[in-house]
């Protein structure tokens, strides 16, 4: 087997830190304050546990899903990250590695790359968007979105600007001007295979959005767009109705930790939800998502697809949440290791080794599709779960 192979998201992760300038890898650490909720999301899976079969297993299993109006081999889907500096090709890459693999690609509205090029390399790309600027600036980047071809809409509700770290962040700079080069040059030369891939390629590693972008003017750059986004008063639920009343296809709301915002997010015309805590970057100490999962699938799971993202990093993690009433979900860090480590290549074994477990847990399990997964599937702890009490809904 080639040695640029890894078997594991954690081997994937390894290579992205030694691959990458330590700036760019303490980016996609990221998480908020202390990080617990970034650390629960991954813990929480351990506290899950099976009881499997030793004779009598399925010789074949199906991992072939139905979910937000797409066929996908297998019930994971590229949840959609910002500037995706960690590689040249960033997300175009990420997209051939999801058509090659079967499944949906999720593309940032803060991506580095167009919707233009991502969706001509993946035909079933979804476009996310933020609630930023004018209604006539969310507008004009739908029918952008709409024009290249997306066939899905995923609008983000679960972030509140909660950036600081405990462990501090990184000196990211606006622009890549001759003076941030020459402070950004000692990492960038203790990491010479990832600068030989920017000699190489001829790429600027810059924060430029362009899907962000005006019509006729030039990208701007990830802060100047940020920057926009925490200017604009939050969305209220009609805000969200209006939007959904824009795009004729798939909708999807990221970022439900409550049941009763999962159904506001159905009496506002979503066809999807995401369980999700914005991968630990909202407000440290909200509870990993797959705690709060199966409350919600049980509210709203039989009227509206109910995916999850957050700590996912093996396949058995994927049958977890699937048995807990998810139909899909999705992942961040786990494919941006993949790209950094290994480019388009990299994410397609990331996605391979998530499906290779997903299979494997099916067969212990002695489901023969992922579709008969259930709750007797998983042994869960007293008190693993956190329903917080629904909230009386108030005006929008």
């Amino acid at each position: 087997m080639s040695g640029s192979w890894f078997e594991t998201v954690a081997e994937a992760q390894r290579r992205a830190c030694k691959r990458l300038p330590k700036s760019v890898y303490g980016a996609l650490l990221a998480g908020s304050e202390r990080g617990a909720t970034l650390q629960d999301n991954v813990d929480a899976f351990s506290e899950l546990g099976f009881t499997p079969l030793t004779a009598g297993q399925p010789a074949i299993r199906d991992l072939g899903t139905h979910v937000m109006g797409q066929d996908v081999a297998l019930p994971v889907l590229i949840s959609p990250t910002g500037v995706q500096a960690v590689h040249p090709e960033g997300e175009v890459a990420v997209a051939r590695a999801a058509a090659a693999r079967g499944t949906v690609m999720g593309l940032s509205s803060f991506a580095s790359k167009p919707v233009e090029d991502v969706v001509a390399a993946n035909p079933n790309t979804f476009f996310q968007i933020y609630w930023s600027g004018t209604r006539e600036q969310i507008v004009e980047r739908l029918r952008r979105a709409q024009a290249a071809g997306c066939v899905g809409l995923i609008v983000t509700l679960d972030w509140s600007f909660a950036t600081a770290r405990d462990w501090g962040s990184p000196r990211i700079p606006e622009r890549i001007t001759f003076k941030e080069a020459l402070r950004f040059a000692p990492q960038a030369l203790a990491r010479p295979g990832w600068l030989a891939d920017v000699v190489r390629s001829r790429w600027i590693p810059d924060l430029t959005v362009p899907n962000m972008a005006a019509p006729g003017d030039p990208a701007p750059t990830f802060f100047e767009v940020y920057r926009e986004w925490m200017t604009t008063p939050p969305p209220t639920w009609a805000d969200i109705a209006w939007l959904r009343g824009l795009w004729d296809g798939p909708f999807m709301v990221k970022g439900i930790t409550r049941i009763d915002e999962a159904r506001r997010a159905l009496d506002s015309g979503a066809s999807a939800i995401s369980v999700s805590n914005h991968g630990g970057n909202n407000l440290d100490t909200t509870p990993a998502t797959i705690r709060l999962l199966p409350a919600i699938a049980d509210a709203v799971g039989d009227q509206i697809d109910v995916l999850l993202d957050g700590g996912v990093r093996r396949g058995s993690d994927v049958v977890k949440a699937l048995a807990l009433g998810a139909r899909a979900v999705m992942v961040g860090r786990a494919y941006l290791w993949g790209l950094a480590a290994n480019g388009q290549a990299g994410v397609e074994n990331v996605l391979d080794v998530l499906r290779s477990g997903i299979d494997s847990t099916l067969m212990g399990l002695g489901r023969s599709a992922i579709d008969e997964l259930s709750p007797q599937d998983v042994l869960m702890p007293t008190g693993f779960l956190r329903a917080p009490k629904a909230l009386a809904d108030k005006d929008s």
